[in-house]
């Protein structure tokens, strides 16, 4: 595959050329951010990075042969002749011309985004068992990676470590999914996509809040600039051509009528929540070991589930991925009968023992981890304690650390605090910021290695508790100053379990 320079410039953009003045002639490749991956005929976008600017690694793209270079650096200059293309904004342009190289895919499938604090990996997995049951070929793109059928059932991956992948990875991935026969992608929009512009020439058919709570201010720096990059997604909603688009917002989050009021007139709205003005309503949702028993009050009439989810948290993403399949037609039974066979998404809730029950959930906010310990403390049994271990992410927002501190304290009997990945900070300065939150800092048990804290709390634990280990979830790593090494919190409470299983002579 391969296009013109000029195909790949945004028509009306202030664009400067140097060291060519025919833009036509230029042949491109491929589109690479990367130099490292750079091969002959590329174009290189230089892109600004928290650390290094793209421009510091044009040499060697050139070396590896990109046919040209495009930053937004005015005072750049190449002592070669490729050509260099100057743009006010190298991330929108980017956006553009990964839009154009693989022919606009997104306008030829049925895009569903996802966006929130909490709930969107979840959601997404829900939306495509959905489709999937109801026979619409459905890709998926999240935290868990991007993951398709092709037409010959080959299971096929994208490569992308981000939420939502770059733009040149995003489209490419598209094409493919469209060139394999997909018809439908549901996908999380994280806040950093939208800010960076990744998702800058999607075509969305429908958007889907979640919910708005504290997270990423290390980037964002204010929740109201946190919430304006949410936003986004739904003032894109109207863009494209596609008819038939929709909105799914949840009602009981403070910022719903925010997002309420920049739909287009075009677009049609479904809200949900515990709200009873809500389109899609709960009245009566019970939980226990086997999961919840959900009645709602749905747009076709009362609705009873029989769900292997937990918590009233799911109860939310199970709303919000029925109302984003009815918004795009599919059955609303059809659509309850796929949920009800749905077991859980990798380390989200996700229950590894049952005695002591045992559970793994990615809560890494504030948010987050108040609602797994609440879902958590209605399956602790009378003579049962609920026990949790957590830390908090190094190099990210410091505020959440003492209010996550604090959650812990009020909700849970026995509080373990550790590691999570601690990448350049320290361990105990980070530990330190979470103890700042308790009142009682004798309560807390201090342990910085978070395998020997998981361990701990299997070994304190009767058969009568729950142990939630917080944070990582789906994770098979973590983040250390300097090295990431091989560790997961499944795999660690399984080991713990067996060890005191051995020390008390049942294996």
């Amino acid at each position: 595959m391969s296009k013109t320079l000029k195909a790949l410039l945004q028509p009306n953009a202030a664009v400067q050329m140097q060291g060519a003045s025919e833009p036509q002639a230029i042949t491109v490749s491929g589109i690479k951010i990367d130099s490292r991956h750079v091969e002959k005929g590329d174009a290189f976008f230089c892109i600004p990075g928290e650390h290094h600017d793209g421009v510091e690694f044009v040499n060697q793209a050139i070396q590896n042969g990109a046919s040209c270079i495009f930053t937004e650096d005015s005072n750049f200059h190449l002592d070669c002749a490729k050509p260099v293309v100057n743009v006010a904004d190298v991330r929108a342009a980017l956006a553009y011309a990964a839009d154009s190289f693989y022919d606009h895919p997104s306008t030829k499938l049925r895009v569903l985004g996802v966006t929130g604090t909490n709930g969107k990996t979840t959601t997404t997995h829900l939306v495509r068992e959905i489709f999937l049951s109801a026979g619409h070929p459905t890709g998926l793109i999240g935290t868990l990676g991007a993951h398709w059928q092709s037409q010959t059932g080959e299971e096929r991956s994208g490569k992308s470590a981000h939420t939502t992948p770059q733009a040149p990875d995003l489209q490419a991935d598209f094409a493919q999914m469209l060139a394999d026969g997909i018809t439908h992608v549901t996908m999380e929009v994280s806040s950093h996509a939208l800010s960076l512009k990744r998702v800058a020439q999607c075509e969305f058919v429908s958007a889907c809040l979640t919910n708005i709570t504290q997270d990423h201010l290390d980037f964002h720096k204010s929740m109201e600039a946190y919430c304006r990059a949410k936003l986004m997604l739904f003032e894109q909603l109207a863009n494209g051509k596609q008819a038939n688009k929709s909105a799914v917002i949840n009602l009981d989050d403070p910022h719903a009528e925010r997002f309420l009021a920049v739909l287009n007139k075009s677009v049609k709205t479904y809200t949900y929540g515990f709200h009873a003005n809500a389109d899609l309503s709960v009245r009566k949702a019970t939980y226990d070991f086997s999961g919840c028993k959900l009645d709602l009050e749905t747009p076709i009439g009362p609705r009873h589930l029989n769900l292997h989810l937990n918590g009233p948290f799911n109860v939310y993403n199970v709303m919000a991925a029925l109302l984003i399949a009815y918004g795009e037609g599919v059955d609303m039974d059809l659509a309850i009968s796929a949920l009800e066979k749905f077991r859980g998404v990798p380390g989200r809730f996700e229950i590894v023992a049952t005695k002591p029950l045992c559970i793994v959930d990615y809560a890494h906010t504030p948010d987050s981890l108040e609602n797994i310990l609440k879902a958590a403390r209605c399956l602790v049994p009378e003579e049962g304690r609920l026990l949790v271990v957590f830390g908090c992410g190094g190099d990210r927002d410091a505020s959440k650390r003492p209010q996550m501190g604090a959650i812990a304290e009020r909700l849970a009997d026995v509080i373990i605090v550790t590691s999570d990945n601690p990448r350049s900070e320290s361990p105990d300065k980070i530990i330190a910021d979470i103890l700042a939150g308790l009142n009682r800092l004798a309560s807390a048990n201090i342990e910085a290695d978070r395998a020997q804290a998981i361990q701990h709390a299997i070994s304190v634990a009767s058969e009568h508790d729950v142990v939630v280990v917080a944070g990582k979830g789906h994770e098979n790593y973590q983040i250390l100053n300097d090295r990431t090494i091989a560790f997961d919190d499944r795999e660690k409470v399984k080991e713990a379990l067996s060890e005191r299983k051995q020390r008390s002579g049942t294996v």
